[in-house]
């Protein structure tokens, strides 16, 4: 937490206020760390600076990459389409399980290789076809300043923007920050606190409270993952109570991927999610209710697939990436029966498919 911030990471950041004891806090999530000259929080890229709180990844990204949609995960988010994404570094959970490790672990600012403004993003974005930037690799959470601003150019040019998110937040940044975005999906690690605590080093109930946040007082569309660890997180009892409160708490219609772990960063000895498990998991959540529920990691057409909760027929096929077959009307209802298919739609334009382009933000001179 003491490593010095320079005057090229000094970036205002806002949600902190002043301790009696001489220290801020930082209000943005609920670690509320509290900090003297010089110290970073937790997520290391919030730190104070001459009697201030500054964020020190603001316009400097670890890479940008066009994706497809799906790969977020969204599965009825604009389908078929790309995605212009990108991160930072840093986090404010400590997932011993991270896949993401790399970045949202890293201290080495040097990661950060690609500097782009806001303005930037969008336009490139916009060159290469996207229809939606995400924010994403780390947690936007805490470089909020940089991605709301990234979110204001992005509308300004016509495209979406998408949160990729723990969700761990306070309320007030909480609403400023997904007043900018239109879609999110946001990791609900497990369904005990024990988990969270023991593997996260954060708490559960301040993620429950973001997930009705995003249902109930937004227009934002909301997909939950859940990556699956054996012997973690997967026991029978777990999940049907942890689909059980998506089915009473949000509803029947947000979709829900679970997807499979692979041995990373801390967990290295925990043997990868038998396919057995997420599907499992994916007849658990049905049987409670669920419409939509994806597996994810794992090579399961069946799992990749949109039913209709109307007729049962698909509406929209997937093979990993690659979407086989597309029965969804542009104002978002099954061809087959005419039944509401929940999601955000309009015109399918066809699949940009499994590919991941890197790109380079190429500046624009007067």
């Amino acid at each position: 937490m003491d490593e010095p911030i320079t005057d090229s990471e000094s970036w205002p950041a806002r949600w902190w206020h002043k301790l009696d004891d001489g220290r801020i806090q930082c209000d943005l999530c609920p670690r509320d760390c509290r900090l003297h000259e010089g110290q970073r929080g937790a997520c290391f890229v919030r730190g104070r600076r001459n009697d201030a709180m500054v964020l020190t990844t603001y316009g400097r990204s670890s890479g940008f990459c066009i994706d497809p949609i799906e790969k977020k995960p969204l599965n009825q988010f604009l389908p078929g389409s790309s995605v212009f994404s990108f991160g930072t570094a840093g986090c404010n959970l400590a997932c011993k399980f991270c896949q993401n490790w790399d970045i949202s672990k890293s201290r080495d600012m040097d990661r950060l290789m690609d500097a782009a403004s806001p303005q930037e993003i969008a336009r490139t974005a916009a060159e290469h076809g996207c229809r939606s930037v995400a924010f994403t690799y780390n947690d936007p959470v805490i470089f909020a300043e940089y991605a709301m601003d990234a979110a204001d150019a992005c509308h300004a040019l016509g495209l979406k923007t998408v949160a990729v998110t723990a969700g761990y937040i306070h309320a007030g940044p909480r609403r400023e920050f997904f007043a900018k975005m239109d879609a999110a999906n946001v990791d609900l690690k497990a369904f005990t606190d024990d988990f969270y605590v023991k593997l996260t080093g954060a708490h559960r109930d301040p993620v429950l409270d973001t997930l009705r946040y995003l249902k109930h007082e937004t227009s934002v569309w909301l997909e939950i993952t859940t990556l699956l660890i054996p012997g973690r997180n997967d026991s029978d009892a777990e999940l049907d109570a942890l689909t059980k409160w998506v089915m009473s708490d949000l509803g029947a219609d947000v979709p829900l991927h679970f997807s499979a772990f692979h041995p990373d960063y801390k967990l290295d000895d925990v043997p990868p999610t038998p396919p057995a498990t997420l599907t499992r998991a994916r007849n658990i959540a049905l049987a409670n209710g669920l419409h939509y529920v994806y597996t994810g990691n794992v090579h399961d057409k069946t799992g990749g697939t949109t039913f209709c909760p109307g007729c049962g027929k698909p509406v929209i096929v997937r093979d990993w990436y690659d979407l086989l077959d597309y029965r969804v009307t542009p104002e978002g209802t099954c061809s087959h029966c005419g039944a509401a298919i929940a999601g955000r739609y309009g015109p399918y334009d066809g699949c940009f498919g499994p590919r991941r382009i890197p790109v380079q933000i190429l500046r624009h001179h007067a």
